[in-house]
């Protein structure tokens, strides 16, 4: 019986109960506010948006250093055959890059997987992954499991500014002007590493006209498990929980984001992460 550990960074969001029983490894990603750096690990619900507000430059958010990658591997190595380590997509942070040049330093045996997502998406991957590893499942079977659930993960994200995400590069300058002009408020969906908009408009009437297409298309599907996520108050979270919880047996999980994901979608954001059956 293969012993596998299960390694992510700390862009996931997950409940702490789950870390503890699934013994996951999360490896920290920092945060730099006007010039001090926070490690996203002792943030705290809350403190982050409040440093962000008070912020004179938007932070900057940095990987974890290919060192410390190379030694949670090595650690881990003593007590495990195998580690596999899932970490956020490669299009939002070098992240995963940082943890493949860590497992060629370590002397360790570890599969480096790209996730395609982060959040509670990423989630969803590491949990299913370390119930295997729990059981005490094989390493290839472990593998196709991420894949699986990986392919049937959607991600959907509202924000209702641009501003972050324009100042953070991960989208154009133009949008990000006519959206603070315009109280536009944008729906994208992660599609193949990318965020693209699939919805926008003035106001949250965008955000709950786009909720009700989500319903509809709910109605014929067989979901396995609803996360939502958000930056800011959990209302609205709340509000997207009571209305999708009838497309789902499992509870849904509302958790705020962590400090990496908050930097890039600033405040009042929320996500909707979905995995099928």
């Amino acid at each position: 019986m293969a012993k596998i550990k299960i390694v992510t960074d700390s862009s996931v969001t997950i409940e702490p109960e789950l870390v503890n029983d699934l013994d996951i490894t999360i490896v920290p990603l920092s945060v730099m506010v006007d010039g001090v750096l926070y490690s996203d690990a002792d943030l705290k619900e809350g403190e982050f948006l409040r440093l962000m507000k008070e912020s004179t430059n938007l932070p900057k958010t940095s990987q974890p250093p290919v060192g410390v990658f190379a030694e949670v591997f090595e650690e881990l190595s003593e007590s495990a055959d195998h580690i596999v380590a899932i970490h956020m997509s490669h299009a939002l942070s070098g992240t995963i890059e940082a943890a493949r040049q860590g497992a060629t330093l370590a002397n360790a045996n570890v599969t480096v997987i790209d996730s395609s997502f982060t959040d509670q998406a990423l989630k969803f991957q590491v949990v299913e992954a370390a119930k295997l590893a729990k059981e005490g499942s094989e390493l290839e079977e472990l593998l196709q499991k991420i894949e699986e659930v990986r392919e049937k993960t959607e991600l959907y994200i509202g924000v209702s500014t641009l501003e972050n995400l324009v100042k953070g590069g991960r989208i154009g300058r133009v949008t990000g002007l006519l959206s603070s002009l315009l109280n536009i408020r944008v729906v994208m969906q992660m599609d193949n590493h990318q965020l693209q908009p699939i919805a926008k408009g003035r106001g949250d009437k965008t955000f709950k006209k786009w909720l009700v297409e989500l319903e509809e298309k709910l109605k014929t599907a067989k979901v396995a498990e609803i996360g939502i996520s958000y930056a800011g108050t959990a209302s609205f979270a709340n509000e997207i929980k009571e209305r999708l919880q009838v497309f789902v047996e499992k509870p849904i999980s509302v958790l705020e984001t962590g400090s990496i994901i908050q930097t890039h979608t600033g405040e009042n954001a929320w996500a909707i992460l979905i995995r099928y059956d």
